[in-house]
């Protein structure tokens, strides 16, 4: 009994050693290898011979600045039909 089981074990642990392609092995990582392609910009730079956008430095910097006061948080804006209302005094007599 004890040789069965031995010879049995050793079956299964042999089978998790074989290789089989299957349809998924070969299709392993083609989702991700598809999304990086789609993502990239320029895929061949090598091609492009034209030249970068050329500007001058004030149009850059204004630029920048305008980027860069995007991130600033605005005040939040007062609500005028609440001024005067309500002074916290009251006028009638006790």
């Amino acid at each position: 009994m004890r040789l069965f089981f031995a010879i049995s074990l050793l079956a299964l642990a042999s089978q998790g050693c074989a290789n089989y392609p299957s349809a998924i092995d070969s299709n392993f990582g083609s989702a991700v290898r598809q999304v990086i392609a789609e993502q990239t910009a320029n895929p061949n730079p090598q091609a492009n011979s034209g030249k970068p956008a050329q500007t001058d430095g004030q149009s850059a910097k204004s630029a920048v600045d305008r980027y860069q006061k995007s991130f600033d948080v605005l005040p939040l804006p007062t609500n005028v039909f609440n001024i005067g209302v309500g002074s916290g005094t009251s006028s009638g007599a006790r």
